[in-house]
């Protein structure tokens, strides 16, 4: 007994410290193991840093072009130089290219080390830095009158941003010698960029407000000739009546020379009523407008007319600059019809189509909508309104499409 319970003890031993040189063993591998692992994760947080630095320097160097990307940075057009008219951006312009011209014929364009020599010459030293600066401000005068002559309002920071990293690249490419473009000259062109684009927004406010200027003035002639062709046509008529009322009267027959004179009465109201529209110049008509086929159900046009008859204006709209008519969905004559057309305007004008020219006349906006502003801003009496638009061109234009196979 004494001899096998001393025979176990050993084997016990034995596996004991078997046990023990294998867990050694794990340990030491789980020990490398996960050396190895915290290794490659700081391995891999380096190469994370770094590209996270190449990422930082390549959206530094980027130059964005997206006119959508431009347009929600920069919003609504802000001058840099509010002058006038497009006359002082002109004047302003040439004399700012008089000044670039005399500093680039000088030597404050570009700037370069000094003492510098080829083979030991002084000299030669001087011509090479002198040469190789003419080349480095040639090629950046050449970018920048490409940006200035494609420079667009909405587009004025690209542009800018894309002058100043060929500036960095000039430095970059002339850091042996320190040639570089002088920061006072840069600055000088950025000006003309943006002097530019504010003459070229200015010029196009100015054109369209001179085609404003002349539909305006196309809609009073035609008002104008209008109210002629009804005052002449009402004076016809009443030259007709006094004679039918003279030989009435020296026929002897009353009732009927009575009822000629009510006539004439009545024509001196119209011919009173045509002359106080001609000679206020704010009373007219609101006409509310739809196009389905052209600009889908949820946009309407809000306008104002002097017209003795409103839907000319309405058909004159509709021309061949538009694939179908116009609806009219409401005509509301006013006495101060340029003050009701401002209100709703004013009422609609977060829902401008054109958030820019707030002087278009298009809105997001249904019929429906419109009508519930009119009964607030419009006293005067709503001559018709219609919800659903005929749209019948369209609508027929829309059956007669062929369903593609």
């Amino acid at each position: 007994m004494f001899g096998r319970r001393r025979h176990l003890e050993e084997e016990n031993e034995q596996l004991r410290g078997e046990v023990n040189r294998l867990l050694g063993l794990d340990l030491a591998a789980a020990r490398a193991e996960g050396d190895s692992i915290r290794s490659a994760l700081q391995q891999s947080r380096q190469e994370y840093a770094q590209l996270q630095a190449q990422l930082a320097q390549l959206r530094a160097q980027l130059v964005q072009t997206s006119i959508d990307v431009d347009l929600q940075e920069v919003g609504v057009y802000a001058y840099q130089h509010p002058l006038e008219d497009a006359v002082a951006y002109k004047a302003r312009l040439a004399d700012l290219t008089d000044h670039i011209k005399v500093m680039a014929r000088g030597d404050g364009a570009v700037l370069a080390a000094t003492g510098w020599t080829v083979n030991g010459s002084m000299a030669e030293g001087r011509k090479m830095l002198k040469e190789y600066s003419k080349l480095m401000l040639r090629a950046y005068n050449a970018e920048a009158d490409a940006c200035v002559l494609r420079v667009q309002p909405h587009r004025v920071h690209t542009v800018i941003d894309r002058l100043t990293k060929v500036a960095e690249t000039i430095a970059k490419l002339g850091k042996t010698m320190g040639i570089r473009i002088a920061p006072e000259y840069h600055q000088l062109r950025v000006q003309e960029i943006r002097l530019t684009a504010d003459y070229r927004s200015r010029l196009e406010e100015e054109k369209e407000r001179v085609r404003e200027e002349r539909e305006r003035q196309k809609e009073e002639r035609a008002a104008a000739l209008e109210f002629e062709r009804e005052k002449a046509r009402l004076a016809k008529e009443r030259a007709h009546y006094e004679n039918a009322l003279a030989k009435l009267t020296a026929n002897g027959n009353a009732a009927a020379a009575a009822e000629m004179t009510a006539k004439l009465k009545e024509i001196d109201e119209a011919i009173a009523g045509v002359e106080a529209r001609e000679a206020n110049i704010r009373a007219g008509f609101v006409y509310v407008i739809s196009n389905v086929g052209a600009f889908g159900p949820k946009m309407v046009k809000i306008g104002m007319t002097r017209r003795l008859e409103p839907e000319d204006r309405v058909r004159e709209l509709g021309d061949a600059s538009v694939p179908f008519r116009f609806d009219t969905h409401a005509l509301i004559f006013s006495s101060d019809a340029v003050g009701l057309e401002t209100r709703l305007h004013t009422m609609l004008r977060d829902r401008a189509v054109n958030k820019v020219n707030l002087r278009r006349e298009f809105f997001y906006a249904t019929p429906a909508e419109v009508r519930d502003l009119l009964r607030e801003a419009a006293s005067e009496h709503v001559l018709q309104f219609h919800e659903e638009p005929e749209a019948v061109e369209w609508r027929q234009s829309s059956k007669l499409v062929t369903p593609s196979t």
